[in-house]
């Protein structure tokens, strides 16, 4: 008999749940800009993406392929994907509303530190920067940042799990 799997959708909201907490501590502990608090994210999307393609494989008794794991991690990306950016979204806007001008100074003071900059060139580089660190741009970019991750995650999940033949007939419930 097949055993149930918890479907694609609890996970990928219980795993944007997780990444939507991590970001709210980061930010009001004012940890974001920590080069190592900015890994923690994909760390755990790697990991947990991982653990759900791998239990998934063993729960699937009609055969498990590659494009079966990954198709059913990267259903997950896409969930996480969509809540994170839209997060991320009211995150920027109405939560941390700080948080672009952060961004723009902290870029701004890594091209001075380099020092082969001159300022015209840092001033148009921030003109640039500035156009992109808009809410919208911000979001796309979020999303299309975490579905990179998360389908990386999906691949190697795909490749850990174990593989295996379908149920023969015979043993499957017949309705």
């Amino acid at each position: 008999m097949k055993k149930k799997s918890t479907d694609f959708m609890g996970k990928g909201i219980l795993l944007s749940l997780i990444l939507i907490i991590l970001n709210l501590i980061g930010g009001f502990a004012h940890l974001l800009f920590e080069t190592w608090f900015k890994w923690l994210p994909s760390i755990i999307i790697l990991v947990v993406i991982i653990i759900f393609c791998i239990q998934y494989g063993k729960q699937e008794t009609d055969g498990m392929t590659f494009g079966k794991a990954f198709g059913y991690g990267f259903k997950i990306s896409l969930v996480v994907s969509i809540l994170t950016a839209i997060y991320g979204l009211i995150s920027i806007l109405f939560i941390f509303p700080e948080f672009m001008d952060q961004t723009l100074q902290q870029a701004r003071a890594a091209m001075e530190a380099k020092g082969t900059y001159t300022e015209d060139q840092i001033d148009q580089g921030m003109a640039i920067s500035k156009k992109f660190m808009q809410p919208l741009p911000f979001a796309l970019f979020a999303f299309l940042g975490s579905l990179f991750i998360c389908t990386i995650s999906s691949l190697l999940g795909a490749a850990f799990t174990k593989k295996s033949e379908p149920e023969p007939a015979i043993f499957k419930d017949n309705p």
